[in-house]
């Protein structure tokens, strides 16, 4: 469990375990970072643990080892973090570069928020509640991107691309971020 976490100006989460994905670019404008979108994922659907999650970020999946991988295998995605149930910190793109986790997608009438935000991915999927370690690892890490960036919104991705995207799905419990969530410019 983390106790706090600080983002130096690299861009990197010091208590995160760094796994670098080739999957990024640069932000059209580095100082507009002012958003987070929440996600969930779990590979195979509905299956938590192990490291297929890191894999897809890596361009790693084995399309071979699961049915459901020949349709993903050739994605070139990431996200900046992932949240394990356990509660575990991982990263995989500088919060100053550009993760390729939104695709298309829109916020208060911008397009490709993938230039101006930070993406977090929770373990999970639609189906089943988060764990609160989880929790406590995200607001933590919400904590320390508001100081760092100025954040003005904290979104999921069915926010940002409703007719495409579910997540973080209806087993997120948005009143456990409220704290971050009302002190910001815009509501989701």
């Amino acid at each position: 469990m983390l106790s706090s976490l600080l983002i130096n100006d690299a861009g990197f989460a010091k208590q995160a375990e760094v796994i670098l994905s080739p999957n990024f670019d640069n932000r059209p404008n580095k100082s507009n970072i002012n958003l987070i979108v929440i996600h969930n994922i779990s590979l195979p659907p509905g299956i938590y643990g192990g490291n297929n999650i890191i894999d897809l970020f890596t361009n790693k999946l084995n399309p071979d080892s699961h049915e459901y991988f020949k349709s993903i295998s050739g994605l070139k995605v990431s996200s900046h973090f992932l949240i394990r149930r356990d509660g575990v910190l991982i990263q995989f793109v500088s919060c100053l570069d550009r993760a390729w986790h939104a695709g298309e997608s829109t916020w208060n009438q911008v397009n490709n928020c993938n230039d101006f935000s930070i993406g977090i991915e929770l373990e999970g999927s639609d189906y089943d509640s988060f764990e609160s370690k989880q929790y406590k690892c995200l607001e933590k890490l919400i904590q320390s991107i508001v100081k760092q960036y100025p954040i003005e919104s904290i979104v999921g991705h069915s926010d940002i691309s409703p007719s495409r995207k579910t997540d973080p799905g209806p087993y997120f419990d948005w009143k456990k971020i409220e704290l971050y969530t009302e002190k910001l410019k815009y509501k989701r």
